[in-house]
């Protein structure tokens, strides 16, 4: 997603308390940048966009720690804007504390620089991902093997990957990616919206379908 760069962003990131900007460090130790001991569970969403899924994941179930990633500065200024603004509507209250959400700048190909078997990941969330149709550019997609065999690196044992898009292409060779890559699917459909899957969060671009009456291709996978 293209996006004008906003000279705000930046220094509002920089001021945002759960914010990250080098995860590197905090390899093997992602429970400790939640508060001291946290044993609350990790779930990552690749690539954030505007911060409305991580939102509400985190209204919904505040004993899961949410890790919102996005390349973008300007993309992960706006999720935080949005994070705070969800948060106020649910509280009621204008001065929210923001717990188990960490915004972070990283870019997926290098994720196992960031997180290893140590972190103990429970789940990936990946929504509406870049379906990269040009043949020379689909390594790039995150549902690639390259990128589901560093996935495997950090998901603890009975983790899983939830995928969710509308391009049916890309849906299509995830499928056969997630099988290539020794992958279990243990739910899949073609028609989210119209299946007895009662758990989604819609997201920004999945409103925008569903105005458009375009069906929601998902999946649940486990390494």
């Amino acid at each position: 997603m293209r996006m004008r760069r906003k000279p705000w962003a930046r220094p509002e990131l920089a001021a945002c308390p759960y914010y990250i900007q080098s995860g590197e460090q905090f390899k093997g130790k992602w429970h400790s940048v939640f508060g001291g001991n946290n044993p609350n569970p990790i779930h990552l969403e690749l690539g954030c966009g505007k911060g409305g899924f991580a939102a509400e994941l985190a209204l919904r179930n505040p004993d899961i720690n949410i890790i919102a990633i996005d390349i973008k500065s300007e993309m992960l200024a706006l999720a935080r804007r949005t994070i705070e603004e969800r948060f106020r509507e649910s509280s009621g209250e204008e001065d929210v504390t923001v717990k188990n959400i960490r915004l972070l700048t990283q870019e997926i190909a290098l994720i196992s620089n960031t997180f290893g078997a140590d972190d103990k990941i429970e789940r990936i969330y990946i929504n509406f991902c870049n379906p990269w149709y040009k043949e020379r550019h689909k390594k790039h997609r995150l549902t690639h093997p390259r990128k589901l065999l560093q996935y495997k690196e950090f998901l603890e044992a009975g983790g899983e990957i939830r995928f969710k898009t509308d391009d049916t292409d890309l849906f299509e060779d995830s499928v056969k990616y997630f099988e290539q890559s020794s992958y279990k699917i243990t739910y899949i459909t073609r028609d989210l919206h119209n299946s007895n899957y009662t758990q989604n969060i819609i997201t920004e671009h999945e409103s925008m379908f569903i105005n458009q009456s375009k069906p929601i291709n998902f999946l649940i996978a486990s390494p």
